[in-house]
């Protein structure tokens, strides 16, 4: 997600290569709100209730579905409609006056009446609290947020943006009741008070259960009693277990590589399927720019040339995911195949072994990549060891691997003492500048000591304020060639999302999709 402190877990799985059904449950067993309440357990945990601290994919699976944002992302959509709102649009021509009319009666889960003053304090308070783990570093641009009226909401930006409307839809933008939160702390008794689709009934360290909400009006239409979401804290075979047992109805974000490919084999499990979705996670190796050895331009493109990422994906991934040759993935605008173009789809020694020797390397490249276990799914040390296998079967590299647990892997990374190191990225919006600007603009969260003026000075505040997202295309194709060129981070894959699913169970094929919203009111257990 977008700027954090810390990067969000990847999913353990991206969702198989083929076979898999990517319209599951089309017909509905129920209608309404009559279906049944639905089960659902997932191996990540929910870090928080309160949007102004959560920035993680568990908690703001919570959020998206427990607050309203103004705006909201549509099922299969990547372009933010109204939701809270009645219409919001920029009402200048700078984009830096973007304004917003609340749709009539609208009302918090407890009953109480959602006006401007909420959505102003829900902003100004997450700015004010400004958490280390919260999203209010997506807000630099953000100077004031003004309310004529209880029915207009005005945000004055310091800075064109374009792309605001696409950070106030993310969870990022969950509007709270002004009664129930402290303006100056956070919540901390794991209630929340929205006026979305559901409301939350009671969290605890193992389960979270949600009913609907009575109150809410908006674009959602539930299809389900309520959702139980019960966590499994990391352990993918109690999942699995929970699953075939039919204590869940929905496994989520959890399941390994093997447990799938058993499961799309029949070798586990009768009356699940499988449902496959498209996302935007990606997943990069990033180079310390001031490392003696990474640092050097031909190390960096040496393995690039040799990164084998069909290979890597069929060995370790088991077909789980897709190859990614730009830092902008396949199916977000602007995205283009730089490093495919540059360095190939397949390794080549020779050109590996080419751009040692301009950089005057002769000897092999001693060289350690650093991981973390599970942040990102646990087959990440196996990857690093496999990608360092493929550095050192050219003959041109002495690699080893070396993991670290997550708080201190973070803090080493601050501190400079890795050359080559693994990220995950979970997009907050589906958007270019969502991919770029977070990696390469003025403070980047990589770390890496690396800057670019062409970047961060032309084509980075040349795309921002750009309103005709398509027009963005010719300046991100060229940012993605300079990242190509000088290689700062080596994109490895990108994700698909998937779940599991018992055959009574429809609606997942909506709930799966670029914009990373998990939508629990189109679950329907018939």
């Amino acid at each position: 997600m977008n700027m954090r402190n810390q990067w969000p877990v990847l999913p353990i799985v991206a969702g198989l290569a083929s076979g898999l059904l990517t319209g599951c449950g089309t017909e509905s067993g129920a209608s309404g709100s009559d279906g049944s309440s639905v089960v659902m357990g997932m191996s990540d945990d929910v870090l928080a209730t309160d949007p102004a601290s959560g920035y993680d994919p568990g908690s703001w699976l919570l959020f998206n579905n427990v607050f309203q944002s103004l705006l909201s992302f549509p099922k299969g959509g990547t372009e933010p409609e109204p939701d809270a709102a009645e219409e919001c649009s920029f009402t200048d021509t700078q984009t830096k006056v973007y304004t917003c009319t609340l749709k009539d009666g609208l009302q918090f889960s407890n009953g109480e009446a959602l006006t401007s003053e909420d959505v102003k304090f829900s902003f100004d308070r997450m700015l004010k609290i400004n958490d280390d783990s919260g999203p209010a570093i997506m807000f630099p641009m953000l100077d004031k947020v003004e309310t004529p009226d209880e029915k207009t909401v005005v945000f004055k930006l310091k800075v064109p943006d374009a792309t605001f409307p696409s950070k106030i839809a993310s969870g990022a933008g969950s509007i709270v009741d002004h009664r129930e939160y402290d303006a100056d702390s956070l919540r901390e008794d794991g209630g929340a008070v929205g006026s979305g689709p559901y409301k939350l009934e009671s969290f605890s360290e193992d389960e979270a259960v949600f009913s609907v909400n009575e109150h809410y009006k908006g674009t959602a239409e539930v299809q389900n009693t309520g959702v139980t979401l019960r966590f499994f804290h990391g352990e993918q075979s109690d999942l699995k277990k929970a699953l075939l047992d039919d204590e869940i109805d929905i496994a989520y974000r959890g399941l390994t590589a093997a447990d799938i490919a058993d499961i799309e084999a029949g070798k586990d499990a009768s009356g699940v399927e499988i449902v496959e979705g498209s996302s935007a996670e990606v997943q990069h190796l990033v180079f310390n720019m001031d490392d003696p050895v990474a640092g050097k331009l031909g190390v960096r493109r040496a393995i690039a040339y040799l990164l084998d990422r069909e290979a890597l994906i069929e060995d370790v991934y088991q077909g789980t995911a897709d190859p990614l040759y730009s830092i902008i993935p396949a199916g977000i605008g602007g995205h283009n195949t730089a490093f495919f173009d540059r360095y190939g789809a397949r390794p080549s020694q020779a050109e590996a072994a080419a751009a040692l020797e301009e950089e005057g390397i002769t000897g092999k490249v001693k060289l350690t990549l650093w991981s973390t276990p599970s942040r990102y799914g646990p087959a990440t040390d196996a990857e690093l060891k496999a990608i360092a296998a493929q550095l050192n079967d050219s003959g041109l590299f002495d690699a080893d691997v070396k993991s670290v647990a997550f708080d201190q892997y973070e803090k080493d990374i601050a501190a400079g003492k890795y050359g080559v190191y693994v990220k995950g990225w979970v997009p907050d919006y589906p958007d270019a500048d969502n991919f770029t600007a977070p990696f390469f603009g003025e403070g980047n969260v990589l770390a890496n000591n690396y800057a670019n003026t062409a970047i961060t000075g032309t084509l980075i505040p040349r795309t921002a304020p750009q309103s005709n997202r398509s027009a963005t295309d010719e300046d991100y194709a060229r940012l993605q060639d300079i990242v190509a060129e000088q290689v700062p981070v080596l994109p490895v894959w990108q994700a698909k999302q998937y779940a599991v699913v018992h055959e009574d169970v429809y609606g997942l094929e909506n709930c799966l999709d670029a914009s990373t919203v998990f939508r629990f009111w189109e679950l329907d257990k018939g």
